[in-house]
């Protein structure tokens, strides 16, 4: 995991435990006091929500863990794609595209942050700038050329 990810876990389980957690604690005791809890949606929705929050708490404790963060920043810059690299690459069409190799729990393509174990990402890693690199899609072959490899 990059220290970005391991950053916005960290923010998210703070969140969950200071925040979510009490307010979900002060619905139940709401919905308590409103009586009959057998038909007490109150209740039986904030119990819910509870339950999401505990599993995302110890979902989230358990991937802190077992993580190995890697700061890319701390490592010698070279020329070659590796786990944390920010990679331009150019397609067929000289259209360049920018790509954030991380975690899988961080992936997110809008952010233009694949994952380490996607078809894009294994095809890139290992490779240097100035490489073509070939990635085989369901929809055909995608030919790419490395354009420039950042340690950021």
């Amino acid at each position: 995991m990059t220290v970005e990810g391991e950053k916005l876990l960290r923010e998210e389980l703070l969140e969950l435990k200071t925040i979510i957690r009490p307010q979900i604690s002060e619905a139940i005791k709401e919905a308590r006091e409103k009586g009959d809890l057998k038909e007490n949606a109150e209740y039986h929705a904030a119990r819910e929500q509870q339950s999401f929050a505990e599993g995302r708490i110890k979902d989230i404790e358990g991937k802190l863990s077992n993580a190995q963060v890697i700061d890319i920043t701390r490592m010698p810059a070279s020329d070659k794609v590796i786990f944390g690299t920010t990679i331009i690459v150019a397609d067929e069409n000289n259209n360049e595209i920018t790509y954030k190799i991380v975690g899988e729990d961080e992936a997110d393509l809008k952010k233009d942050k694949i994952s380490v174990t996607s078809p894009i990402s294994r095809a890139l890693v290992g490779k240097s700038e100035g490489d073509e690199v070939t990635i085989k899609t369901p929809s055909g072959n995608i030919i790419y050329e490395i354009v420039e490899v950042k340690y950021v």
